[in-house]
């Protein structure tokens, strides 16, 4: 395995803040479906944000894909924290 495809543990932190986009947001983390190591979500009502903790096992190139392609979703943020 290349090191540029080599696997990294990562976890995307990702705010809705808008929820008619949940949807669209478990589209794109079902289509990483083969990399997840565990998703935790938590609906905070007071602030109406949900958040969600999602855990994957992949090549780096797939952890910034998949960020990115959350962070294109209106009303979503989303950041990335990778293993060494």
């Amino acid at each position: 395995m290349s090191e540029m495809s080599e696997k990294r543990l990562g976890v995307v932190s990702i705010m809705v803040e808008d929820r008619s986009a949940s949807a669209e947001v478990n589209g794109v983390l079902s289509s990483f479906g083969e990399y997840a190591v565990g998703r935790m979500g938590i609906p905070y009502r007071e602030k109406n944000v949900n958040v969600i903790c999602f855990v994957l096992d992949a090549p780096m190139e797939e952890i910034n894909s998949l960020s990115g392609k959350l962070g294109m979703i209106r009303g979503v943020k989303a950041k990335v924290i990778m293993s060494k």
